[in-house]
């Protein structure tokens, strides 16, 4: 899964830590990466998935969450500071109108649409000029986010956080995500874990959908705040809701182990089945092995097949495990040896051995293992 308070930190879930049990498969599945805090969110990050309270639209979500820093896009060229219309210090960089940015008599976002395209300093302005033209939660949002990461203008945690409070005040529940995620981190204010509950709590009460699955997080952590497993689950219901796919994960986790709520198979498997097709990929390998082994769901080894070879696909060493054991012995999948070897090299590379897949390796005639060793050099090296 991929979330993050600047993606830090990881949270485990289960009966107290909250660990799903997998079954089946031979291996107990180890979980590739458990929840961690939702990041700050009034808008997407290129090539990022957005959460809530953003006026630009979604862009498409990238399979793989969340997860991870946006791409890197030069900013714009630096050239003759402008004075800003509003009589206000020299605008940055150098003034480049983007008219193709939007639909021609849309109402699109330049400042989003620039920010999301990587052109950072002309985010920043067209932000800023609308900050100062009156009251833009959105726009001021924006601004903290720039300052806050770096992006375009020097990382100011101060300056994050007074544009960051002006958007709050002004009704941005983005804005108290990101307070939250500072206050907790204690970057620019003093660390206090239940000063951001009181921010996440405030902000998820207007409808931002990772502001709950936080809170949720520090419920079902019981560290500053009392451990309440049912607390914990009701915000992540709040989150999952909103398609936060973390939040369904965690959810299911909980249904699955009657934990915090009645443990109930079918809706775990229907919470766990909305998270992977989201593209949590954790969820991914979860679900897999509830449709292998009939858990909440009828029995189905090709669909499992499939599903785990999506996860493996998108890196997780347990799904290409996994896959290459249904490959080795055809359940699922049609049966090819080669197949099942290149996947297995590719697991054994991140550290999940399987001496059942080294003796399949060991037998295949000399010409297939080359070809299975040469399949995944390739895949490794297009990943790298």
């Amino acid at each position: 899964m991929r979330m993050g308070l600047v993606r830090r930190g990881l949270v485990q879930l289960a009966r107290g830590s909250a660990r799903p049990c997998a079954v089946g498969l031979a291996l107990v599945l180890a979980l590739a990466g458990a929840p961690v805090l939702a990041q700050t969110a009034a808008q997407p990050k290129p090539a990022d998935k957005p959460a809530s309270d953003k006026p630009a639209a979604k862009p498409a979500k990238p399979q793989a969450k969340p997860a991870a820093k946006p791409a890197e896009k030069p900013a714009n060229k630096p050239g003759a500071p402008a004075r800003d219309a509003g009589g206000g210090p020299p605008l940055l960089g150098l003034q480049i109108a983007y008219p193709s940015l939007d639909t021609p008599g849309g109402s699109g976002d330049l400042a989003y649409g620039a920010y999301q395209r990587g052109y950072y300093l002309s985010a920043f302005n067209e932000a800023l000029k609308r900050a100062r033209a009156g009251t833009d939660p959105a726009a001021m949002t924006l601004l903290g986010d720039l300052y806050g990461s770096g992006y375009g203008v020097p990382l100011d945690f101060s300056k994050a956080i007074e544009w960051y409070r002006k958007a709050a005040a002004a009704g941005s529940p983005g804005a108290l995500l990101s307070l939250g995620n500072l206050t907790l981190a204690g970057q620019g204010l003093k660390k206090d874990e239940l000063e951001a509950a009181k921010l996440f709590r405030e902000a998820a009460e207007k409808g931002n959908g990772p502001a709950a699955y936080n809170l949720g997080l520090l419920y079902l952590q019981g560290r500053q705040i009392p451990k309440e497993p049912a607390e914990a689950a009701r915000w992540f219901e709040v989150a999952a809701g909103k398609d936060i796919e973390d939040a369904q994960y965690a959810l299911a986790v909980l249904l699955k182990e009657g934990n915090g709520v009645e443990k109930d198979l079918a809706q775990s498997a229907k919470m766990m089945a909305s998270a992977a097709r989201l593209g949590h990929i954790t969820a991914q390998v979860e679900f897999a092995i509830m449709q292998f082994n009939g858990i909440g769901v009828p029995k189905d080894e090709a669909a499992a097949a499939a599903m785990f070879r999506k996860a493996a696909l998108g890196g997780n060493a347990i799904a290409q495990n996994r896959y290459a054991r249904l490959l080795a012995v055809g359940r699922g999948v049609t049966q090819d040896k080669a197949q099942a070897a290149a996947w297995h090299l590719l697991a054994k590379h991140r550290g999940l051995g399987d001496p059942m897949l080294d003796d399949v390796i060991a037998q295949l005639p000399a010409a297939d293992r080359k070809k299975a060793e040469a399949q995944a050099a390739r895949w490794e090296a297009g990943r790298a």
